[in-house]
């Protein structure tokens, strides 16, 4: 992730309303952590949304992140709780804590924010020297699929929520660079009051980078991983041609 591509981050607490109560992961990674042992790594950790439930647990966790306000919100979450969590504020590409794990996860389609060769690559081999042999590594990415990228770049409706008194409409602008595989979303709020009235629209930017399961498969050979499981969803779906996700473990089979 770079510090350009922050601005759907900028407000944790935002965040937090519209993603916060997801927790399909949740299940999945607890039955992998009670495989394990030692500190568990949540890469890409955000506000905590995984790290949080997983320390209530019983489970250590270390929650690494670059942006900083994600982890103040996360910080302030824990706060009054006797948690084992150690929030560390790093660049995942560069990663370099004290710690050799045997379970390391990242969740979200964070994967996705590393957009150039070069950033998977470094987030991939920083994992691999922070993971034990044979420990595991957990991510989900969006699949590539054609109705995902092919979208149109005519403004699309998403979904609404209610925010307090507001009742608030989010809608997407996208559009895919094939070239480097990358789709930038414009996301679109509108902030309506009981009348229906918009009084406030706010408009924020993302950039995500989409990567082909056979490109996938050489690209975590590469990093020295090797794949153990890959599912369509955190329930352990089978993926097929329609998926909208792929979910990995991986097996850390040798240093790079």
């Amino acid at each position: 992730m770079t510090r350009d591509n922050f601005e759907e981050y900028e407000d944790p607490a935002l965040y937090d309303k519209e993603n916060g109560h997801y927790l399909t992961e949740l299940p999945f990674l607890l039955k992998w952590a009670s495989k394990t042992k030692g500190t568990i790594l949540d890469i890409a950790c955000g506000t905590g949304r995984l790290t949080i439930p997983l320390a209530q647990k019983g489970y250590r966790l270390a929650g690494v992140d670059i942006h900083r306000r994600m982890l103040k919100e996360a910080k302030r979450k824990s706060e009054g709780e006797d948690l084992n969590i150690d929030w560390i504020e790093q660049d995942c590409t560069k990663l370099h804590v004290n710690v050799r794990s045997h379970l390391i996860y990242s969740v979200g389609n964070s994967f996705q924010h590393f957009l150039t060769n070069e950033a998977q690559d470094g987030l991939l081999s920083s994992i691999n020297e922070h993971l034990e042999t044979d420990g595991i590594f957990i991510f989900g990415t969006r699949f590539p699929s054609a109705e995902e990228l092919l979208q149109p770049s005519a403004e699309e409706y998403w979904r609404t929520y209610t925010d307090d008194d507001w009742k608030v409409d989010l809608s997407t602008i996208s559009h895919y660079d094939a070239l480097n595989q990358i789709q930038h979303y414009t996301t679109i709020r509108r902030y309506k009051n009981s009348h229906g009235e918009i009084a406030e629209e706010k408009r924020t930017k993302i950039s995500l980078r989409y990567v082909f399961p056979k490109e996938m498969e050489r690209l975590l050979y590469a990093n020295g991983f090797e794949i153990v499981e890959m599912y369509e969803d955190w329930s352990e779906t089978p993926v097929t041609n329609d998926s909208t996700e792929m979910i990995y473990v991986c097996k850390k089979v040798r240093s790079i």
